[in-house]
């Protein structure tokens, strides 16, 4: 017998936490009928098992990567993303100060993640005390190919090939400070990071404990540095003069999921070939990655991904000469098992004569139709071949325990694995700890919750409980019903596997303008030549006369100060060009020249364009997927909640909170009259051949438990975690199970002292079991949680496992 799902555990920092995970009902053929007895005091009503992970809530630690496309035009969202620097450490490391019993009070933010709340609150979370913070950027170099995006070649920076390490690089050059020179930042306000030091005193190759430099409490540590300027500092040695076709998927895959990556990429004989190991960043992935962390990678991009294959002839997308042409079917469809390339007819597929120039070779595309800024624009239709990564590749990294190395052999994923096994981290993180949150080339107005009058709007829109909280669409809301469409999906991707077009016309790639009605605010697509600002969206659509670029998703303001003027700044959008002209007097982000000129040289605006293969993969990942506009719909009021990137740093806060602070269950348990569940929860951990349950609210597995216990222990995630020890947690009964279920605030205690162990509490049963204003922070249908508190909660490098029988599942 094997278990197929597992169920996570984490170190606790307070005295109460609460937890759950999605429940599903298997048969009674599965795990119920290994098990001699009940597995609760209550008698099971049905032969119905439940098995799912549960994630315990006491995560400690965070590892934060941060993908930033470094193509030409990302410098003005790089500023932006800078300035929104501090709600993202601070929303982490200070998080508010709520009140459970009235969720109408409102927040308090205190001075530091350790002072103390008022008087009746508490965080809404647990300070985050430990945080790894690196930086990559989009730039995977060439693929091969020696025409494009190889340093040094055609005066190409080396930025063009930034290989997925990480980058410690200023907007002047210089090399900044990281953590141990290891390449990334760390938080470490209780100088504990060094593990050779004591925890507590600061030493030199401790992290950081200050936020800002002029803190009250700065110079905890023995630097002279501080976490937000460091950060803001790398994002902009970011910079944009990296490769064109920017790999912003690829880039992360490789630095913290691809097995082997390469060392070198060789064309031999028309052939990729990969070579080596990359022995650098395999130390980079080693030193930033914990098994046990929190994983959240932030995408910052404003262009659709173009993740080029490695190996093969796929490096010919980069050649400096053009394509050859597609086959006629790909006109139609691209989907066709004929459609291919003319250099490549399939043998099995008629003659196509429009593939045949006038001296018989295969026909090449002339510069109208391939022009190489478009290359990575609709390859399969014009070129035959998708040249591109499947979207897959990227889900099936976030949420699989294996995945291929670069011969095609399943092996251990290593963000699901042990990389260093000689430190004391021995746990390892689970699919619900891996997030990914995309600041992508999509219209706020699609992404963003609506007010009360339909509206949207990021400061009052509503959420699916009705509360006027603003902010973008979480998971569960991009998947309702929308402007009479299924899902707000079908809005901004359409189903690019079945050839159907986004609803909103503002998201379909296009050289040509394009028309239409935006399904959200109901405002049509403008014609070239309407007056800037005609589409609240786009400014309007433009002439693009010699096909190198593409219509716009969004624009936005630049930051004020930024304004470019073209005649002498570069790169800028509104440079005149003797190819093209009168293309400045339709693209809606060039103006007139305010010195007086007569051309819309003057540049105020900046563009994104449909990031769809980004959404692709945050659809794909459901839960773990977080979407944000990298069109803010405001950069003047730097106060307001809707400034920036302020939205989109929110919206990632807000669902990592849900692991900070404790998940909620999407599905009912049957309490008994006792207000006991038929639940067992055994916690396994890795005791180095000690195994013992006599501490904390434990004790030996039950007779009758075992074969639940050795299905933990024989898992696949068992094995590098070295998993040898299994104890069950202890259910809370009697007063107890009473204070568990009704003391808002910890530590939880009756006459007799501190309640350690766990219950259940629902807010959604009639009467509630428990007090709701426990479980006030979950979505309206998800108000209930399992709590643990006290010793109760898991250990440090547990993993916890439940199992419910009897008739649970709702």
């Amino acid at each position: 017998m094997t278990w197929n799902k597992l169920i996570r555990g984490r170190s606790p920092k307070r005295a109460a936490r609460v937890v759950a995970g999605a429940l599903v009902a298997v048969g009674a053929s599965g795990i119920f009928g290994c098990l001699d007895r009940p597995i609760a005091p209550n008698e099971p009503r049905t032969t119905t098992t439940i098995v799912e992970r549960l994630t315990q809530s006491a995560v400690d630690k965070i590892d934060l990567l941060l993908a930033i496309d470094n193509s030409r035009s990302m410098a003005d969202k790089q500023q932006i993303l800078a300035l929104a620097v501090p709600d993202l450490v601070e929303g982490l490391v200070n998080p508010r100060c709520v009140n459970r019993s009235d969720p109408a009070q409102t927040p308090v933010k205190v001075g530091s993640p350790t002072e103390e709340c008022p008087a009746g609150m508490e965080r809404d979370f647990e300070p985050v005390l430990d945080i790894h913070i690196g930086i990559i950027s989009s730039s995977l170099g060439g693929h091969g190919s020696t025409d494009i995006c190889v340093p040094g070649t055609n005066g190409a920076d080396p930025s063009v090939d930034d290989k997925a390490h990480l980058l410690t690089r200023s907007l002047t050059g210089t090399v900044i400070e990281t953590y141990q020179n290891k390449s990334f930042l760390a938080w470490d306000p209780t100088q504990k990071l060094d593990l050779n030091g004591q925890p507590d005193q600061p030493d030199p190759l401790d992290g950081e404990a200050d936020l800002n430099v002029d803190d009250e409490a700065a110079l905890k540590d023995v630097n002279g540095t501080a976490l937000i300027p460091q950060l803001k500092d790398l994002v902009l040695g970011v910079n944009q003069i990296g490769c064109g076709f920017e790999a912003q998927l690829e880039s992360w895959y490789r630095f913290l999921i691809d097995p082997n990556p390469f060392e070198t990429l060789t064309v031999k004989d028309g052939v990729a070939v990969a070579e080596g190991t990359d022995q650098t960043l395999l130390q980079q992935r080693k030193d930033f990655l914990r098994p046990d962390s929190l994983l959240a990678v932030i995408l910052l991009a404003d262009e659709n991904d173009c993740s080029i294959r490695d190996g093969a002839d796929y490096h010919f997308i980069l050649r400096g000469a053009p394509m050859f042409a597609a086959r006629a079917e790909c006109a139609t469809n691209p989907n066709d098992p004929c459609c291919a390339s003319c250099a490549k007819q399939p043998a099995e597929c008629p003659a196509d004569p429009t593939c045949d120039a006038p001296d018989g070779t295969p026909r090449l595309l002339d510069p109208a139709e391939d022009h190489i800024n478009r290359r990575c624009f609709d390859q399969k239709r014009r070129f035959g071949v998708d040249f591109l990564y499947p979207t897959d590749r990227y889900v099936q990294g976030l949420t699989q325990l294996q995945v291929s190395d670069r011969d095609g052999n399943l092996v251990a994923n290593p963000i699901f694995s042990d990389l260093n096994p000689d430190d004391d981290l021995s746990n390892i993180r689970d699919v619900g700890l891996v997030f990914l949150a995309g600041i992508v080339g999509v219209p706020w107005q699609d992404i963003a919750r609506v007010n009360s009058s339909g509206a949207p709007d990021l400061v009052n829109g509503l959420d699916q409980d009705g509360n006027p909280v603003g902010g973008f669409k979480n998971a569960d809301e991009l998947i309702q019903e929308t402007a009479g469409y299924p899902s707000t999906w079908d809005i901004i991707l359409g189903d690019p596997a079945n050839l159907q077009l986004p609803a909103d016309p503002h998201m379909i790639e296009s050289t040509d303008p394009r028309s239409g009605t935006n399904p959200i605010t109901m405002t049509s697509l403008a014609p070239p030549g309407s007056p800037n600002g005609t589409d609240p969206i786009n400014g309007h659509e433009w002439t693009i006369t010699t096909k190198d670029d593409l219509q716009y998703a969004c624009i936005f303001p630049l930051l004020p100060g930024t304004e470019r003027d073209c005649k002498v700044d570069d790169p800028c959008d509104c440079t005149e060009s003797a190819a093209a002209p009168d293309d400045n007097n339709t693209n809606p982000l060039c103006e007139l020249d305010p010195t007086g000129g007569t051309e819309p040289t003057f540049q105020d605006k900046a563009k994104a364009y449909p990031g769809l293969r980004q959404l692709q993969v945050l659809r794909g990942i459901g839960k773990q997927g977080i979407v944000g506009s990298v069109c803010p719909v405001q950069v003047e009021n730097d106060v307001a909640p809707d400034y920036g990137y302020r939205p989109a740093i929110g919206a990632i806060i807000d669902r990592l909170k849900t692991v900070l602070g404790g998940q909620c269950l999407p599905r009912t348990l049957q309490p008994d009259d006792n207000g006991q569940v038929s639940c067992l929860i055994v916690e396994v951990r890795n005791a180095q051949g000690a195994c013992s349950c006599n501490y904390a609210a434990r004790q030996d597995i039950q007779p009758g438990h075992e074969a639940a216990a050795q299905a933990a222990l024989e898992d696949p995630i068992a094995q590098s975690a070295g998993w040898d020890c299994a104890c069950e947690v202890t259910q809370l009964q009697g007063e107890e199970l009473t204070a568990c279920q009704t003391q808002v605030n910890t530590p939880v205690t009756t006459s007799a002292g501190d309640v350690n162990g766990w219950c259940y509490v629902d807010a959604t049963t009639i009467p509630p079991t428990g007090d709701p204003a426990i479980v006030a922070s979950c979505p309206a249908t998800e108000r209930r949680i399992i709590r643990f508190v006290g010793t109760g909660e898991a250990q440090a490098g547990a993993t916890l496992f439940i199992i419910c029988s009897g008739e649970q599942a709702q």
